[in-house]
């Protein structure tokens, strides 16, 4: 499997499926056994069903579909990093994520860990970089 390929195809299922609220278009990016960090000081979300419950939660608490954008994937091996620039609406009022997610993948090109890093602020700031 082509990894370049195979992270293009997670930012575009992340870009869409964020917006949409369509949990199964992100899911169906990562491995059955699949590990997801969403934060690195809470325990990951295992598997499908983990990732599954853990988009579920976030997503019930947006109020408008989010807008998500993401650099071009950097590839090395079996592993990928994209960069992602999303604004969110809550009802406390729009945030926005500036982060990165480090992905490493299986044979098959699906995620067997992904591990986010972010920063999230208060407001609407527009996106800064040309992707």
């Amino acid at each position: 499997m082509d990894i370049l390929e195979a992270a293009l195809s997670w930012t575009n299922a992340w870009t869409v499926g964020w917006a949409r609220q369509d949990v199964e278009l992100i899911v169906e990016r990562q491995a059955e056994d699949g590990v997801h960090w969403s934060q690195p000081f809470r325990p990951p979300h295992r598997g499908r069903p983990g990732l599954r419950e853990y988009l579920e939660d976030v997503f019930a608490s947006e109020v408008e579909p989010t807008q998500a954008r993401f650099a071009p994937p950097l590839v090395n091996g079996d592993q990928a990093a994209a960069e992602y620039w999303a604004l969110c609406h809550y009802e406390d009022g729009p945030l926005i994520i500036s982060g990165c997610t480090l992905l490493r993948f299986n044979e098959e090109g699906l995620v067997a860990e992904s591990r986010d890093y972010s920063f999230v602020v208060p407001g609407e700031h527009p996106f800064p970089f040309d992707w």
